[in-house]
């Protein structure tokens, strides 16, 4: 077999692939045999049909086409191994020779990832926030802890900001009742904007068995958006009372005696949050700084790819919060082009970060071990709240192993790019990292240790048969590797906001 690589672009190159009849006998076998399994000719059963009779009554052609079919995906596999080159997607493949007992030739057109030295990283340096917690913070999170253990009081007086009033909705449109509006008994926070638009001014003042009617559009159901009239009818009318920060409260919402002690230990968890929060914009920072050092063309479809990507995971997260991507764009103040041009250009960003940490794992000779495919799926099973077992047998059955060696492959190489960098602070304070999380994980003390010990354990098995799978078809971890190179999204919303923050 014979191959010729044309560079159409710096990422997308043209094979041209010439075979020998002679390889395709095999793929012409099985076409024979198959074929002879589907026709229907007197005196023969199926599966004994010979060949010429299948050349008399099906066609030569028919049978080449069946086998060329079957031979391409290997053909090209090979082409692919012999150019060395990194594909990225599906190829265009097209026929553009096969002639019977001679020759067969095809083209593929297809993306590749560019062709770069990733640059010497050792010298960098990144800055991060204070890891300090300030009074203003413990006492924020206490009031928080606070508002979990709230009592609502009846009051006799009008409505006010703060207040929950309980309240009926009736809504019509041309004096027709709209059913899906109305509702009865909803406990509303005055003042929180929550709802339909109008609401809060509409509420204030009201006491209980008041009502008072205005116009609005519909937030949801089957009219949602058009202007109607809306009836609010005040039920009753609450006030929210917070229980003291003192020694009861203490004993009443933890395991502390003393609100000083309860305190500390906010405090404490606090000052966890704000070092964990360093070390992840120091790894981001890091990664920001090793991209600006590297200029490389990306392909265009890989980045649309991304772009889609993107948005389809924004629609999911609005469906689920009901909100609507207009109401979306006016909160964060954006025009729908300048929320585009952000979208693409994170996608960009994503999809070069995959680019340059492959090939920092190439340059560096990483690669990934069984213990560490065992780590990954025991540390995705904790946060989902599932089995690590239940989590790796998801992965196998839907042959997500390779994905997973390729993500663990490059947070290894942004592990290595941390560890060359110097991390400082804003009051310049040098920060080891590895000191930082040894700090952490002794603070997390041995029951989470145990519990890490005994879940690896029972994703021991399948992370072995990841490591086993990736080493048996290195081919296909590189297909996986290539199919996610602009997976490098942004981390997992749980609500809107977040799925926009990472766009």
């Amino acid at each position: 077999m014979k191959t010729d690589v044309e560079e159409l672009t710096p990422t997308r190159v043209k094979l041209t692939v010439e075979v020998p009849f002679d390889e395709l006998k095999p793929n012409l076998d099985k076409a024979y045999k198959e074929i002879s399994q589907q026709v229907r000719i007197k005196g023969f059963r199926p599966g004994k049909v010979p060949a010429p009779l299948i050349d008399k009554y099906v066609g030569r052609g028919a049978v080449l086409q069946e086998a060329v079919n079957d031979a391409l995906p290997e053909l090209y596999g090979r082409a692919v191994e012999e150019s060395e080159i990194f594909v990225l997607g599906q190829p265009d493949v097209e026929v553009t020779e096969l002639n019977d007992g001679e020759q067969f030739a095809f083209t593929a057109e297809v993306d590749i990832r560019p062709k770069f030295e990733v640059p010497d990283y050792d010298g960098i340096e990144v800055v991060v926030d204070d890891a300090e917690v300030t009074e203003e913070q413990v006492e924020e999170t206490l009031g928080n802890l606070r508002e979990r253990f709230a009592s609502l009081t009846t009051v006799e007086r009008a409505a006010a900001e703060g207040d929950f009033a309980t309240i009926d909705l009736a809504a019509a449109i041309d004096g027709e009742a709209v059913e899906d509006a109305a509702t009865s008994g909803y406990s509303y926070e005055v003042g929180s904007g929550s709802a339909i638009e109008g609401l809060d001014e509409a509420v204030t003042g009201l006491s209980a068995g008041e009502n008072t009617t205005f116009t609005a559009p519909l937030a949801g159901g089957e009219r949602a958006g058009e202007e109607a009239e809306i009836t609010v009818t005040v039920q009753s009318v609450k006030t929210k009372d917070l229980p003291e920060a003192d020694d009861e409260f203490a004993q009443m919402a933890s395991e502390f005696d003393t609100i000083e002690e309860l305190r500390e230990d906010v405090r404490t968890r606090l000052g966890r949050q704000v070092k964990l929060q360093q070390l992840s914009d120091a790894r981001d920072k890091a990664l920001e700084a090793l991209l600006a050092k590297v200029e490389i063309p990306l392909p265009d479809q890989v980045v649309q790819d991304e772009i889609d990507r993107r948005y389809q995971q924004l629609d999911q997260q609005l469906q689920m919060a009901g909100l609507t991507k207009e109401a979306y764009l006016a909160d964060e103040e954006k025009s729908e082009e300048e929320f585009d041009a952000d979208v693409r250009s994170a996608a960009a960003l994503a999809v070069k970060g995959g680019f340059v940490l492959d090939q920092l794992a190439v340059q560096e000779e990483l690669n990934v071990e069984n213990e560490e495919l065992s780590e990954y799926v025991v540390t995705q099973a904790m946060q989902m709240g599932v089995a690590p077992q239940q989590l790796a047998q998801y992965l196998t059955e839907n042959n997500q192993l390779p994905a997973i060696v390729s993500e663990v492959l490059r947070s290894k190489a942004l592990n290595l790019v941390v560890e060359h960098v110097t991390i400082k602070d804003e009051s310049g304070n040098v920060i080891d990292p590895e000191a930082v999380q040894r700090e952490l994980n002794g603070a997390a003390g041995e029951t989470v240790e145990a519990a890490g010990e005994e879940t690896a354990e029972e994703a021991q098995e399948i992370a072995d048969a990841a490591a086993d799978a990736a080493a048996a078809d290195e081919a296909d971890a590189q297909a996986a590797q290539e199919a996610n190179a602009a997976a490098e999204a942004a981390a997992d919303a749980e609500d809107a906001k977040d799925a926009k923050k990472d766009a």
